[in-house]
């Protein structure tokens, strides 16, 4: 029995993209590929609202972070922290011998514009990395308050960790002035995972000649120049299937479902997911920036001091065939999590709620 994911990640993959995976290999080098990649990167562009350059990573979206911060940052980045992710992107920095400070805020609550000014008017910083959507504590950061901030250092660039949030919720990164926007396959792409994307502008790309060590395989202009040079193709043999599927579904969003009404089914089953989660439970984060592609929900029900076994109600979930996510890092057991991203729909979540509250015979 196939189980229905409710996990941030891997989501659930459609049949017909699935099918997609088992397509012939063809040359990474010929004009298929081209018109393949170019295709990717047209509508790429559509879902995230920008005509920065589109760069793929056979990676996960971890392989972009660390290109983005080792490739971009010629003084010192700046990196705010909502959670185990902008943890991992601060030590993606020391690992690479980039100088960096992080910036943390309390675990479920966001990093406000204040934070950033403050940190940007000492003149220490040229690179900021902010997380969107931060999967371990259910933050949706204020980037359309933070962009307001950015705007008063025309030279810093900004990269933005989108994983888990991009083509699941609408970021306009031309309108934000986002230098590096970058996400994943396995989110609210709704593929497997195995590819990384992101939307990279022309400062940012110069910035970058200002580095010298910035590795190779994950360098951004690198990627950027081969592009040019080869016509929209990839610096190594990229993962085609995945490519396939990318394509594929890249249409379905921008030609079938629409962008606009993929951004609203989203927004629905969020809602619908936290006000049952209010009702026998607690949302987890501060109310003001709940992410738009998963819940993360306090292990206590109303009325209860005995927090619920997730493991256990995991293991009574999956005999209806269904997966939720315990909490990460910190978190782990105190909260749990419900993904509502990808090709989930009102009736998916409908279900799983349904489930638990019958599972643990909720009043």
């Amino acid at each position: 029995m196939a189980i229905k994911l409710f996990i941030p990640g891997p989501t659930i993959v459609s049949e017909d993209i699935l099918k997609e995976l088992s397509l012939p290999m063809i040359s990474h080098r010929s004009k298929q590929a081209s018109e393949i990649q170019k295709r990717i990167s047209d509508n790429m562009q559509k879902v995230l609202f920008t005509e920065n350059r589109i760069l793929l990573s056979t990676s996960s979206g971890s392989g972009l972070m660390e290109g983005a911060i080792r490739s971009c940052t010629a003084k010192r980045a700046a990196v705010f922290s909502i959670g185990a992710f902008g943890d991992k992107w601060f030590k993606m920095a020391k690992t690479n011998g980039v100088p960096a400070d992080k910036f943390s805020s309390v675990m479920g609550e966001p990093t406000t514009p204040e934070m950033v000014d403050q940190a940007l008017s000492t003149g220490k910083y040229d690179l900021v990395t902010v997380t969107h959507n931060e999967t371990s504590s259910g933050i949706q950061n204020p980037v359309e308050e933070i962009a307001e901030v950015m705007k008063k250092y025309p030279d810093v660039v900004w990269c933005v960790d989108a994983v888990s949030s991009a083509a699941g919720s609408k970021i306009e990164t031309d309108k934000l002035g986002i230098d590096v926007l970058i996400t994943s396959t396995q989110k609210a792409l709704a593929l497997p995972p195995g590819m990384a994307i992101c939307a990279m502008s022309r400062k940012a790309y110069d910035r970058t000649a200002e580095v010298e060590h910035r590795g190779l395989y994950f360098d951004l202009r690198t990627i950027w120049d081969f592009i040019d040079k080869k016509n929209y193709q990839y610096t190594s043999t990229p993962c085609l299937s995945i490519m396939y599927a990318l394509d594929k579904q890249l249409q379905h969003i921008v030609n079938e479902e629409g962008v606009e009404n993929r951004f609203a089914r989203h927004q629905q089953m969020a809602e619908f997911t936290r006000a049952w989660a209010n009702e026998y439970f607690r949302v987890y984060p501060n109310p003001k920036y709940l992410s738009r592609t998963l819940t993360v929900i306090d292990s206590h029900p109303k009325g209860s001091d005995q927090m619920i076994s997730i493991p256990e109600l995991n293991k009574a979930l999956a005999e209806r065939g269904m997966q939720i996510g315990n909490g990460y890092g910190d978190l782990k057991d105190k909260t749990f999590r419900i993904a509502h991203m990808g090709e989930l729909t009102m009736d998916h979540m409908k279900e799983v709620t349904s489930a638990i509250v019958d599972i643990l015979k909720l009043k």
